[in-house]
């Protein structure tokens, strides 16, 4: 009785002597249609172009295979896949904790980090943490988030309204530009400024530009990579 044991299945096309079947329906090194060949025939035209014969449709009857520079084939694709990464959008959700007597030195510092947030295209989750008599008072908490979602406003949007959650308010602000936006600003203008370090423009020093949207694309696959949310916690309140 067979049984199947794991391991890694191979999507890799079938090419040259591994393809095994009798005929195959054969396409030209330009997309010229050959009709239906004898697989020996193919193999054979396959040598003359010094080509590689390659099964690009599997389930056809017969299969339908192509003449083509297969390592060149490879590494097209590889390219086309980076670079569908590189313009992938992953939704981030960070986290900012206040306290609703927030003194006015550690409002501004938790402003200024909204404000990181919403520039690089991420939403923010806003909690005001209440603690014994402020339980009382919610309406200290929803002034501050009110003020809080004024200043950002250039920035961002209240996606979700306030609301009350056992001792915490929350809500939600989310940006007004969109994440792969915010990507595409970040690399350019850290193109422009290696490239000004160097004394040339953004233009003069294409390869600089390159390495620096490389180093943003691996930011922020490795950003992306985290389940959870960003957590950003100072208090630095003072309570009554």
């Amino acid at each position: 009785m067979w049984c199947y044991r794991g391991g890694s299945i191979s999507t890799e096309p079938r090419i040259n002597d591994r393809i095994r079947v009798p005929e195959v329906r054969l396409v030209g090194p330009s997309g010229e249609q050959v009709g239906i060949v004898p697989l020996a025939k193919a193999l054979e035209l396959a040598q003359e172009y010094d080509l590689d014969l390659v099964e690009v449709a599997a389930s056809a009857r017969p299969p339908v295979c192509k003449l083509m520079d297969y390592g060149k084939f490879k590494y097209e694709s590889a390219m086309k896949a980076r670079e569908a990464r590189k313009n992938q959008a992953h939704t981030v959700i960070k986290e900012m904790k206040l306290r609703p007597k927030i003194d006015p030195h550690d409002y501004d510092t938790k402003k200024g980090h909204v404000v990181r947030f919403l520039k690089q295209g991420d939403k923010v989750k806003i909690t005001i943490m209440f603690r014994g008599r402020e339980q009382s008072r919610p309406e200290l908490g929803y002034r501050l988030l009110q003020r809080l979602a004024e200043d950002v406003q250039d920035l961002g949007f209240i996606e979700s309204n306030p609301k009350q959650d056992g001792r915490n308010m929350i809500m939600v602000l989310g940006p007004h530009k969109k994440k792969t936006e915010a990507m595409a600003e970040a690399r350019e203008a850290q193109a422009a400024r290696k490239a000004e370090r160097l004394g040339g423009t953004a233009e003069a020093a294409p390869a600089e530009a390159d390495a620096a949207e490389a180093d943003a694309v691996e930011a922020d696959a490795a950003e992306a990579a985290d389940a959870a949310p960003a957590e950003v916690e100072a208090d630095g309140s003072a309570e009554a």
